[in-house]
């Protein structure tokens, strides 16, 4: 989640606008390929940037992507050759270098449950021709590697300007305030230019050989900002630092990766430094001469965080805000799509690493003494994938699972659900079931579990088959609040 410029031009923007979409939307190479048709290793040459692929195709891939047409305007600038002529408008060069960066400083500030990312570079003109406005890009994903929840999400709540805020200058401490128009406006993403001129008129025009500070900044809320912040090369830079100034007393955990051009996460080439500035934690990192179309991905979590500290927020309200879907939404009723393996192993590795991710941030904030599980749809992924983390015992991964046999001997304990987390519901489960489930590489098994993981790994199969935990209540039998609930903590109880 980061501003960026686009880049335009022949020498590979495309393909790493391309590569972008695929990070933002979660998608494989081979997922993608599947959706549009297409051989994957077609596909994979397009993102490498081996093969140019059709307008059609690549129209396809926006599409899917819900790229808001960035890649066919991508495709378009990189095969396109309009002659230009004086006054033409330098605005993103194609070969990344006659518009250079000498200094980029990113700074990301978190309080009261808003960011707000302040901006500043300062520019070189290299070209012939002067620059008369710069293209800035804010995007954002409350729910990375889920493009069809984040979507959803930004459908109900927009980002708006008035939210954003946004505000610019030109010069070093901000001594012109510039002027600004909108390109593209859309549900979480935003393209604007900022115009080389003044709010009275006046023109700053970037001549050749001249050099200029611009810098701005824009607002966002936490309900609409993920804990990430992605920071771009779109111009050859000189120097790149990325800063996070985050408040102390919620213990933040930071972490950045370098994603490569075949989509693996690399660690990041130098530690990132941390500086206690009173009640604030600063993070920094920098480099020297990043590579053009380099991307540089900062992390974070809260280790210490209640997230009812500004209001009396509801269990369920908490877990709302950690991104963990809540009970009506239509997803949490349907039978989850199974997965094609080995053939789509490298979706299934994604979406249970999305699941450790959510089962980490749900821990942070809470006590599970009978042990934790959770399943892809509550995570807003229709996918038939769960994890389950019995107490004392090795995560446990559910691929395709299904009950195939259950004990005749049950038991009636207390269960509580992620997803409607104000109360607690009394049912009864089988004291020993089995489990048929398979493996990445396509390997089924059956597996049996009793007791407490039995009760864990059932609720979580039901989540893959559209039932929820309270469907099981005996009748007359009503889920309690969970200020009555009195077993938080502490283990489920079992005769010897």
């Amino acid at each position: 989640m980061a501003p960026d410029s686009t880049v335009s031009g022949v020498g590979g923007g495309f393909a790493v606008e391309f590569r972008h979409w695929l990070e933002v939307s979660g998608n494989s190479r081979g997922a993608l390929a599947k959706k549009i048709g297409y051989d994957r290793s077609y596909v994979s040459k397009i993102a490498s940037g081996a093969e140019p692929g059709s307008l059609a195709v690549v129209a396809a891939c926006d599409k899917e992507m819900k790229a808001g047409g960035a890649l066919v305007r991508s495709w378009k600038i990189e095969h396109s050759h309009p002659k230009t002529t004086w006054p033409h408008v330098v605005e993103s060069p194609a070969d990344g270098a006659s518009l250079i960066v000498e200094r980029d400083h990113a700074e990301l500030r978190f309080d009261d449950g808003l960011y707000r990312l302040t901006q500043r570079r300062r520019l070189t003109n290299h070209s012939g021709r002067p620059v008369t406005r710069y293209l800035i890009r804010i995007a954002v994903d409350r729910y990375p590697g889920r493009p069809e929840r984040s979507n959803a999400f930004y459908r109900e709540a927009p980002l708006t300007w008035e939210m954003l805020d946004l505000q610019a200058w030109w010069g070093e401490d901000r001594a012109e305030p510039l002027d600004w128009e909108v390109q593209h406006d859309r549900d979480a993403f935003k393209e604007v230019w900022l115009r080389f001129e003044g709010k009275s008129g006046q023109r700053f025009d970037l001549y050749p050989g001249q050099s200029a500070w611009i810098e701005y900044t824009y607002t966002v809320p936490e309900t609409h900002w993920g804990n990430w912040f992605r920071r771009a090369v779109r111009h050859s830079t000189r120097h790149l630092e990325i800063r996070l100034d985050l408040p102390a007393h919620f213990d933040p955990a930071v972490w950045g990766i370098a994603p490569s051009m075949t989509g693996d996460d690399m660690p990041l080439e130098s530690p990132i430094g941390i500086e206690q500035a009173g009640p604030r934690r600063v993070y920094t990192w920098s480099t020297e001469d990043p590579p053009l179309h380099a991307r540089y991905k900062l992390e974070w979590s809260w280790r210490s965080r209640t997230y009812d500290e500004s209001v009396n927020a509801l269990p369920s309200q908490v877990m709302a805000g950690l991104g963990i879907v809540q009970e009506g939404d239509a997803l949490l009723r349907k039978t989850s799509q199974v997965f094609d393996l080995p053939t789509e192993a490298e979706d299934a590795r994604r979406v249970v690493g999305e699941l450790h991710q959510a089962l980490d941030r749900v821990a942070a904030v809470h006590t599970f003494g009978k042990g934790k599980g959770i399943a892809a749809p509550q995570i807003g992924i229709d996918r038939a994938a769960a994890l389950v983390c019995p107490p004392s015992a090795e995560p446990i991964v559910l691929l395709n699972p299904r009950l195939v046999e259950t004990g005749i001997d049950t038991d009636l304990q207390y269960e509580g659900c992620l997803s409607f987390f104000d109360t607690r519901s009394k049912i009864p489960r089988p004291l020993r079931i089995a489990v048929e489930h398979i493996d990445f590489d396509g390997t089924v098994h059956i597996t049996e579990f009793d007791r407490g993981a039995a009760r864990l790994v059932a609720h979580e199969v039901d989540h893959l088959h559209g039932i929820l935990c309270s469907d099981h209540l005996p009748k007359g039998e009503r889920p309690i609040p969970v200020e009555v609930y009195k077993g938080t903590g502490t283990s489920w109880r079992y005769s010897r």
